[in-house]
C-alpha cells in the first residue's frame, strides 16, 4: 500500500515537472517567434523607405508583423533607417520586441 502511494507521488511530480517545462518551452517559442517578427517587419520597412518595395514603410511592417499572429506596436522611419516595435501575448503576459533595420550607422 505505501509502494502505490509512493508510485502516484511520483508519477505526479513528474507530471508537474513536465508541464512546467513545457510552459517555460512555449514562452521561448512565443519570445522567438515575437523577435523573428519584429527583425522581419525592420527589414520590410527600411525596403519601402529604400523605394526596394512599393507602399508606406509602416504599412509595410504592419503586414508583416500581422503575417506572424503579432501586433506592430510603434514604428518610425528616419531616412533609410527604420524601427519597428512588435508585441504580442504569452498567457497573458505581453512581450514586446524592438528591431531596426537599414543602412549601417
Amino acid at each position: 500500500m505505501a509502494s502505490t502511494i509512493l508510485t502516484v507521488g511520483a508519477i505526479g511530480a513528474c507530471a508537474m515537472l513536465a508541464l512546467g517545462l513545457a510552459a517555460v518551452g512555449a514562452a521561448g517559442a512565443t519570445a522567438q517567434r515575437v523577435t523573428a517578427a519584429a527583425d522581419n517587419a525592420a527589414l520590410a520597412a527600411a525596403d519601402a523607405a529604400s523605394g526596394a518595395v512599393f507602399g508606406a514603410p509602416c504599412t509595410r511592417a504592419a503586414q508583416v508583423a500581422n503575417a506572424h499572429a503579432t501586433t506592430l506596436a510603434g514604428c518610425e522611419v528616419a531616412g533609410l533607417v527604420a524601427t519597428v516595435t512588435v508585441s504580442a501575448g504569452f498567457a497573458g503576459i505581453g512581450v514586446a520586441v524592438t528591431a531596426r533595420a537599414g543602412a549601417p550607422p
